[in-house]
């Protein structure tokens, strides 16, 4: 069985490492109106793509969430 190097053990925790990260810093509900701050799906997508490109660390990826997917 071929399984994707994306989804293996090592890159799940990876992923799950980035995703709390973002969640801490990005997923409360903004003060005004009680809506998130920024989407989950957003969240989502940044941890996605930041595993799938490779990376084997979560160091920068507040950065590169607020290059790409803050505005």
């Amino acid at each position: 069985m071929n399984e994707d190097w994306r989804y293996n053990e090592e890159r799940m925790e990876l992923r799950q490492a980035v995703y709390t990260i973002l969640l801490n810093k990005y997923g409360g509900l903004a003060q005004k109106n009680g809506e998130p701050m920024h989407s989950m799906e957003k969240i989502q997508n940044c941890c996605h793509d930041w595993v799938s490109q490779g990376h084997v660390s979560s160091s920068g990826i507040v950065k590169y969430y607020q290059a790409y997917y803050a505005s």
